[in-house]
């Protein structure tokens, strides 16, 4: 009998056009790995890429979408030397992306990711290349371990692997997702005054409960003269930046001299703006993050495993419910949302 499995397909944008179709369980090549998926964990542009079409017409289509997967080994092609079946692992979201700058060039910056010029991990099997997968760290179940590999990175990436992030500094998160949750984890983790900023008063008690020293909502404080307050006028040292657009200028005025804003997310859009006299008087250093590479992801891990960091989950959805998982997507999480699959 042939072995089929389930997975997500869309081939042009809109929600009518995403269905759970069936097709052959691949069969690993030489270097790759096939592995029995138990967990995908979303992020806001899995919601992109279904509803708006973000990107999708640089990709191959159909496309299966998702890029954050853990699940466990249960073959190996015969030149695979990493891993073992058995093994539990997580993807990771740039293929082939191991150290260093990483692939791209100025013409063309991009490299693709799973889900996202690669095909992506929304299914019941997935193979994939030895080099595309990390060991899941000691202690976390597989729906935590699924969000690891995109929204966790992220915020490593911006704080400390390129952040270098230490005890007494300061640090402020933008809302109650999956990145800023994380990063106020790994700031808590770091021995850093973490200052998390939201519109909403229920969440911003869930992130005092995780140990944040400042919450405060946006809706009903100036956010930028509520930082100059908690801080005496220093201002903050790091900055996730994922609202995007023009909200870049009030970060440009809330951070420190010679503080750090991480650009992450496009809730505003594309284009960014802020005041040049704030960004150069302060000297501060703005840039972009695009997740990172595998090595920071294994660094990651181990500190989640160290640090015993659990990540933060509001919701699980099953395979078949996605598109009701896009949804709570859209209404914003209190962290992450993960669909679990086997």
């Amino acid at each position: 009998m042939t072995a089929l499995m389930k997975h997500w397909s869309i081939d042009a944008a809109g929600r009518e056009n995403l269905k759970l179709v069936e097709s052959l369980i691949p069969t690993p090549g030489p270097a790759e790995i096939l592995v029995r998926v138990a967990a995908v964990s979303l992020n806001y542009r899995d919601k992109l890429l279904v509803d708006d079409g973000f990107g999708l017409q640089r990709m191959v289509t159909p496309l299966t979408p998702g890029s954050d997967m853990a699940g466990k080994v249960i073959a190996v092609g015969s030149s695979v030397d990493r891993f073992q079946p058995g093994d539990r692992v997580i993807s990771t979201f740039i293929p082939g992306w191991i150290d260093g700058v990483g692939p791209g060039n100025a013409r063309q910056p991009t490299h693709g990711s799973l889900g996202g010029g690669y095909q992506g991990v929304l299914a019941e099997y997935v193979a994939l290349n030895q080099e595309w997968a990390v060991k899941v760290p000691g202690g976390l179940s597989d729906v935590a371990a699924s969000t690891l590999p995109c929204a966790g990175l992220t915020a490593w990436t911006g704080l400390v692997e390129r952040g270098n992030l230490h005890s007494g500094q300061t640090v402020l998160v933008q809302g109650t997702g999956g990145v800023a949750l994380f990063g106020a984890q790994i700031a808590l983790a770091h021995g850093a005054e973490t200052i998390v900023i939201s519109g909403s008063d229920e969440k911003l008690t869930r992130a005092r409960e995780l140990g944040v020293h400042h919450a405060i909502n946006r809706n009903k404080h100036d956010w930028v003269e509520e930082i100059y307050r908690i801080t005496g006028d220093r201002g903050v040292d790091h900055i996730l930046e994922i609202v995007g657009g023009a909200h870049l200028d009030q970060s440009l005025r809330a951070a420190a001299v010679g503080g750090r804003i991480s650009l992450i997310g496009v809730l505003e859009g594309f284009e960014i703006s802020g005041g040049f006299a704030s960004f150069a008087q302060k000297r501060l250093v703005v840039e972009g993050i695009q997740v990172g590479h595998r090595r920071a992801l294994e660094d990651f891990a181990h500190a989640v495993e160290m640090n015993g960091i659990k990540p933060v989950v509001d919701a699980e959805y099953g395979l078949v419910d996605l598109p009701a998982a896009l949804d709570h997507l859209t209404r914003g999480p209190f962290g992450k949302i993960v669909v679990t699959v086997n």
